[in-house]
């Protein structure tokens, strides 16, 4: 077993491959395994690239006995909760027995910490807001379903053979690298700060905003949003909160605060000086009206700051310089 090297699986996707760069500056080397369905082999750049499947047991194992890691931050997943809705069984499938293969191998080579990229779908609607890690887990779609059955499967794992994990139920993720290295560019895009800076600059249709007869202050859905870089740190340190002897927990990461879509749409003109164009239109299946998190537990747990890149703003801003400036070219070739 090799002390520094972390198996990143989904390693090539948004919060994989930030994380892997907190990693190596963390003087870690992750080995990143993912079948790019979603994520970008310009993104690996801190470490080895295996490509595969986490359904694949055969080359899951060949990669793990080949790098022998001490740990294993699982990030790959299928995680579109409107796809979800229809393609329930893949979600399953992906999220719940590529878990299980994840565990598995966890326990043929005597791996012990695993943290987990889970989601806060698996509240649903909460009854109260900002939400703690106590709340009621009552998920409405699939997505959220087959994650809390992974974080089950986890809890089962932990106490059946000593697997210690962190599984962290984060918010939306948003923003990109400060340095301009990396962002988020998916092939099916449905975050709505990517997708509206795509059409400030004109390589998308309009923005379509999803709802605006929510019970919210003005009609749109309300989301906390992390910027991906404190994401990545919060990987990093629960990892080495498990590495220090840490309990296997469940926290949740967020910044508290609640900004709605027209709140983004706003913050949007001021950050790129240039309009936003959007419609209207229906809501999306399985999307609850109110996400904020209460993230006390995880900022005293792993010792982390305040969030150092929070605010609408600045999230807006690291974003933008990636898609107006950053961006490869390659990544620019839109299907919209």
């Amino acid at each position: 077993m090799v002390d520094n090297c972390v198996l990143v699986t989904g390693g090539a996707g948004y919060v994989g491959s930030h994380t892997c760069k907190t990693l190596a500056k963390a003087g870690f080397s992750p080995i990143v395994y993912d079948n790019l369905s979603t994520g970008n082999r310009w993104a690996v750049r801190w470490g080895p690239f295996e490509y595969g499947d986490i359904l694949d047991s055969a080359r899951l194992h060949h990669v793990v006995k080949r790098y022998r890691p001490s740990a294993v931050m699982h990030f790959a997943a299928a995680a579109l909760v409107g796809e979800s809705v229809c393609e329930p069984g893949f979600y399953w499938r992906t999220n719940l027995a590529g878990t299980e293969h994840v565990t598995a191998m966890c326990r043929l080579y005597d791996i012990e910490h695993l943290v987990f990229s889970s989601t806060c779908a698996v509240y649903g609607t909460a009854a109260t807001v900002p939400i703690d890690e106590r709340a009621p887990t009552l998920p409405i779609n699939p997505y959220g379903h087959s994650k809390l059955a992974a974080e089950r499967l986890l809890a089962d794992c932990a106490a059946a053979h000593g697997l210690r994990y962190v599984a962290l139920r984060y918010f939306n993720a948003a923003g990109a690298d400060p340095e301009g290295e990396l962002g988020e560019d998916r092939p099916v895009e449905t975050h709505l700060i990517p997708l509206l800076l795509d059409s400030v600059l004109g390589v998308r249709p309009p923005l379509r905003v999803l709802g605006n007869d929510y019970p919210t202050p003005d009609g749109t859905a309300i989301r906390d949003y992390i910027h991906v870089a404190d994401l990545a740190t919060a990987h990093v340190n629960a990892l080495l909160y498990l590495r220090g002897g840490g309990q296997s927990l469940i926290a949740n990461l967020g910044t508290s605060e609640g900004y709605s879509v027209k709140a983004v749409i706003e913050a949007a003109i001021r950050v790129t000086n240039r309009p936003v164009p959007y419609v209207i239109g229906l809501r999306r299946p399985g999307d609850p009206a109110n996400l904020v998190a209460d993230s006390t537990f995880a900022r005293v747990v792993f010792k982390l700051l305040p969030p150092t890149l929070c605010g609408l703003d600045r999230i807006i801003e690291t974003a933008w310089a990636w898609h107006a400036h950053y961006r490869p070219k390659s990544a620019q070739s839109l299907a919209e």
